[in-house]
């Protein structure tokens, strides 16, 4: 599996596609009108102004993504920031978010981020383990805040800090989104190595 960094006019319509079933058969996500390629192309080149947007390839397929987002306006909030990560059907339980996840966190950390917030619409237990497993830790319930799907439905929201241990200075001004490490496939192709002596 490979973790890159999403390009909007490459990745956008796989992306659009994971997310469509999250909006229109659950309640996983509470939009109620799933975009169109086009339109996730535009949010991708949005929110990768800000914070890293992230894919995970296999077998050349596009099966998951993971971003991150603006947490609130107010400036003091600056250094936490919302997460999200959605997973492929046929590709759950295969530690497809948990990977996303882990690249993502690490960026993010390493742009200056140092909280990490997570809203999941009850119930959905398989978001709830991956969060845990991430080490997030509940912190309360907006409850019956939204309406779909012809009931009210409630969302825990959840927080992981990602400042190290006993790290109460003052924190650095939050960075530009970082960049995953460049990995082969990334570089120019060089010149062609030298035939040994006497070949």
């Amino acid at each position: 599996m490979l973790i890159r960094h999403a390009d909007p006019e490459l990745d956008a319509a796989a992306c659009a596609a994971i997310y469509a079933p999250a909006v229109i058969a659950t309640v996983a996500s509470l939009e109620e009108r799933a975009p169109e390629p086009h339109e996730m192309a535009e949010r991708i080149r949005i929110v990768s102004r800000h914070y890293p947007w992230l894919v995970a390839e296999a077998d050349g397929r596009v099966v998951g993504y993971a971003c991150a987002g603006r947490h609130r306006d107010r400036a003091s909030y600056r250094w936490t920031a919302d997460v999200t990560v959605y997973v492929a059907p046929d590709h759950h339980r295969r530690g497809v978010g948990r990977a996303l996840y882990a690249a993502l966190f690490e960026l993010l950390r390493a742009q200056g981020v140092r909280n990490l917030c997570a809203g999941i619409t009850l119930p959905n237990q398989a978001s709830v383990g991956l969060h845990e497993a991430m080490g997030f830790r509940p912190v309360g319930v907006y409850r019956e805040i939204a309406y779909k799907l012809g009931a009210w439905r409630s969302t825990s929201w959840w927080q992981l800090s990602l400042r190290r241990p006993g790290d109460e200075a003052p924190p650095a001004e939050p960075g530009p989104p970082m960049r995953l490490p460049a990995t082969p496939a990334d570089q120019p192709p060089g010149p062609a190595p030298a035939s040994p002596a006497g070949a």
